[in-house]
């Protein structure tokens, strides 16, 4: 369908990372030929984030392994040594497979909410980085407008939801089964924080092992970053999956309150440098969602019960200083 005046509009698109939705009105022919070269890309980014995730989860490994914290012995990038050793990737699979595991559940969360609706949407595309968590996040594009307020509430929603649930049992088996180090959390040069989340499942599964003492084993730190980017994507600002539940939530207050995490988040900086570029980030996004075709319906009491639920799920997986460095 054109413009009315004889030629087609110029596709739009606004992306969100480190996981989430990317919002795109597609050309309006070539689709099939499109979706072809989408899902080809997305295998071949899909496994080389396993490869990435592989070679940071040695590093995870063999620190458990000897007793220590990650990265305690000096070994910023573990990349070097898998080059010259690659048979140790196989010891960084506990950490791959359950990290890939949760970052795919969220995506394909909310590809299957827009198969539901019937809109179209990209496969996952992962993004493979030499980053200490070996990887930048995932996305999905979708490739039309979305129809109404109770669709972009359940895409938004399904992400963080169905990502959290993966999280969250595997987080769980590791506090249960992770070994007693003394000193462990201040072990090395790179800190974890925990989220009230961590602290919760300890205080049961372990209430006699005192928190600074628990050395979470390498599927524990890949849930640990599962809950990391669940809260990233849960902020309620722009076009992050949180913004999108607030944009379905009160359309008119959207901009208002994206501006206001932004604001929030520069203070943070003193915490967490960290909170400093995702304030930039959000402001190079922008705080304009793009319009949905019905913005008047109102969503129901059961999305509205949801709302609540996501706000909790925030609160358990947010930290205020995720990582420090200890010197």
């Amino acid at each position: 369908m054109d413009g009315g005046n004889g030629h087609h509009p110029v596709p739009t698109e606004i992306s969100v990372e480190p996981v989430g939705v990317r919002i795109q009105v597609p050309p309006p022919y070539g689709y099939e030929r499109h979706d072809t070269r989408s899902a080809v890309i997305a295998a071949i980014l899909f496994v080389l984030t396993v490869l990435s995730t592989l070679a940071v989860g040695t590093e995870f490994a063999a620190a458990y392994e000897a007793g220590v914290a990650p990265f305690s012995t000096g070994s910023i990038f573990p990349y070097f040594s898998v080059m010259h050793h690659p048979a140790i990737l196989l010891t960084g699979l506990p950490f791959a497979f359950t990290l890939m595991g949760i970052l795919l559940a969220h995506e394909l969360g909310h590809f299957f909410a827009c198969r539901y609706y019937r809109i179209p949407a990209s496969y996952p595309y992962f993004i493979p980085a030499p980053t200490l968590i070996g990887t930048l996040g995932a996305f999905i594009r979708i490739r039309s407008p979305i129809i109404n307020r109770r669709a972009l509430f359940d895409i938004g929603l399904a992400g963080p939801v169905v990502g959290f649930l993966f999280a969250l049992p595997a987080l769980a088996i590791a506090i249960a089964m992770s070994k007693v180090v003394p000193g462990a959390a201040d072990q090395g040069w790179l800190i974890f924080g925990n989220p009230p989340l961590v602290r919760l499942l300890e205080m049961v599964l372990r209430p006699n092992v005192h928190a600074g003492d628990l050395l979470l084993n390498p599927v524990g730190r890949a849930a640990w970053v599962g809950l990391f980017v669940t809260a990233l994507n849960l902020l309620p600002a722009s076009q992050l999956d949180g913004g999108h539940i607030i944009y379905s939530l009160f359309p008119e207050k959207h901009r208002l309150l994206s501006l206001a995490v932004v604001i929030a988040l520069v203070p943070m900086g003193w915490l967490w440098d960290g909170w400093l570029l995702w304030a930039v980030l959000l402001l190079l996004i922008g705080f304009r969602h793009p319009p949905i075709l019905d913005r008047w319906e109102s969503l129901d009491a059961k999305r509205k019960f949801w709302a609540v639920i996501a706000l909790v799920i925030f609160l358990f997986c947010f930290t205020p200083i995720p990582f420090s460095l200890h010197v």
